[in-house]
């Protein structure tokens, strides 16, 4: 017998219960911890829905406006963006920034600590967030900023350098 497929566990599971879960836009739960500048609220945690490897929700940064530096120390994040015009600053002191808008995707490594901006100021910045953990770590940061940080563009095989065209 062929071990490829996982055997269904002796006790029947209540897939009624213990099975998807659908969050509504308007039932986040905006209890998570915050960082100056942002708004984040957790639609799937541990204590919403059971998960225990992912924390996902919404971020939204006001018009004009940029985060406080923080890392989310051993997490790993994703951060996708829905509307508007991300500016990301990480680095020791900040020094390091990329642009983003919607429809980008953005990693965020472990304890790399980093600063949201808003490069609109006029529209908010929306964003859906994903992290590795059920629980929403963040260790908001006191960082003397870089004042002209070096922009990081997205290089490889197929994204050529800006001034390589």
């Amino acid at each position: 017998m062929s071990d490829e497929h996982q055997q269904a566990p002796q006790t029947p599971i209540d897939w009624r219960e213990h099975g998807v879960k659908v969050i509504k836009g308007d039932q986040l739960d905006t209890n998570t911890p915050q960082t100056p500048g942002m708004n984040r609220a957790a639609a799937i945690n541990a204590a919403r829905v059971g998960a225990q490897k992912l924390w996902a929700g919404t971020v939204m940064i006001h018009p004009n406006a940029k985060t406080g530096a923080h890392h989310h120390g051993a997490l790993e994040s994703v951060i996708y963006v829905v509307r508007g015009h991300a500016r990301m600053r990480w680095g020791e002191h900040l020094e390091f920034t990329a642009e983003a808008g919607p429809g980008d995707f953005i990693f965020v490594p472990p304890y790399v600590p980093h600063q949201e901006i808003n490069a609109s100021t006029d529209d908010p910045l929306e964003c859906v967030l994903v992290r590795s953990d059920n629980e929403a770590v963040v260790v908001n940061l006191n960082i003397d900023a870089v004042e002209k940080p070096e922009t990081v563009y997205w290089v490889d095989p197929i994204h050529k350098h800006p001034h390589d065209h």
